[in-house]
């Protein structure tokens, strides 16, 4: 398939190939849409927001259609990545930085391994290639808006993208952002036993089941809740600082919360990665480079989870200050700390994405095995995610 880099608006995605003697390595983007075929069953993750499966799974919901994210029908079949930028990836930016919001127009949204066509948000001369993606200019001032929205956001989590939203005004289906009953039931409790101190501090003593649960709906709820008054008065915000603050705060009760879930199958993973072997063909010097590869990123993976840890300490000292009656502490902390929520986002959604497809691809009970080439593909994509890549296999001309 062929491949242009921007500059030209019909740029397509590159499937190349990698040569390693015997062996045939599929290219980054390749691995991108295996990927994302086995994503067909849950739509979405922390790193993809998959609206061509969504839209083919809503194809007989009038509120979604009614509602949808973007203007353009083009973009609302499309495929958002929050994607690590690779080496020759980084000079498509005028800044330095390392992951960035991929757009994919698939062909065909029913098999997304024939590829499609792409973008990155905010790279060079990327709003003629989205015109010409999008086919056409109208309505594009709101799609660039909601790009750039879902472009500010470390991961795409689907409540803190629902809610990201709400808070901007969009009104969008909530179809398009799939949360389980059972899951906001979960977090619900979580945030409930989270904050009951807070409560007490707060109004005056611990109230009923029923009250404090209205009021973790209410903290939850994207609106302005005249619930949350004493919380307001306890935090001593105002105006837009008081929103973006709320803002902040579910944010880090959200990782914390999925982080707490994700715990037991990420030391699974850990364990896992290591007992995994290779069936079929093999070459000796692969073998070395697998086995020097899980090590890396187990490795990876452990001060991945020693960071996000960190981040969430900071969170719990602070928060400690406010139920011990120092509130300027934790709404200094929340008015400061952009910077942390997306480092934790960022970390939270690699090692859920790490999780959960390898639970996919090896699911319980099943044999830990595959082909030399798809573990070879399988660790560098991972490895890629969490930056610990220090051997990428260069592409065959």
């Amino acid at each position: 398939m062929g491949h242009e880099r921007s500059g030209s608006p019909k740029r397509l995605v590159k499937t190349a190939s990698i040569s390693t003697g015997k062996f045939q390595v599929s290219g980054s983007n390749e691995r991108i849409y295996r990927s994302l075929r086995g994503l067909e069953k849950t739509a979405s993750t922390s790193r993809v927001l998959n609206l061509a499966v969504l839209s083919v799974r809503n194809s007989d919901n009038p509120e979604h259609a009614a509602k949808p994210i973007f203007r353009s029908q083009i973009l609302n079949g499309s495929v958002v990545l929050k994607h690590r930028l690779r080496a020759d990836e980084v000079s498509l930016f005028d800044s330095l930085q390392r992951s960035a919001t991929k757009i994919i127009v698939p062909f065909d949204r029913a098999d997304l391994s024939l590829g499609g066509r792409t973008v990155f948000v905010g790279e060079k001369g990327w709003m003629p290639v989205l015109e010409e993606i999008r086919s056409g200019k109208e309505d594009i001032l709101r799609d660039v808006e909601i790009l750039e929205a879902i472009d500010e956001m470390p991961s795409l989590d689907p409540f803190l993208l629902r809610e990201h939203m709400k808070r901007r005004g969009y009104d969008i289906s909530p179809s398009h952002f799939e949360i389980s009953a059972g899951d906001a039931d979960k977090m619900q409790r979580f945030v409930g036993g989270e904050i009951a101190r807070l409560i007490a501090l707060a109004y005056g003593g611990t109230g009923s089941s029923g009250a404090t649960s209205r009021l973790v709906e209410a903290l939850l709820s994207a609106k302005t809740d005249e619930r949350l008054e004493p919380l307001r008065l306890t935090l001593q915000l105002e105006g837009e600082s008081y929103r973006e603050g709320i803002f902040s705060w579910k944010g880090f009760l959200y990782y914390k919360w999925v982080l707490n879930s994700l715990w037991p199958q990420l030391k699974e993973v850990l364990i896992e990665v290591m007992k995994l072997r290779v069936i079929g063909p093999r070459d000796r010097e692969l073998m070395v480079l697998i086995d020097e590869m899980k090590l890396r990123l187990r490795n990876a993976m452990e001060g991945q989870v020693k960071a996000v840890m960190g981040y969430l300490k900071t969170y719990d000292s602070v928060f400690t200050q406010l139920t011990e009656g120092n509130a300027a502490a934790f709404r200094d902390f929340l008015l400061a700390s952009p910077e942390m929520f997306m480092a934790l986002g960022d970390g939270a959604g690699t090692l859920s994405h790490v999780a959960t497809f390898w639970r996919y691809r090896f699911p319980k009970g099943k044999p830990l095995m595959a082909p030399m080439g798809e573990i070879l593909e399988l660790l560098q994509d991972f490895e890629a995610g969490l930056g610990a890549e220090q051997h990428p296999l260069s592409f065959a001309a």
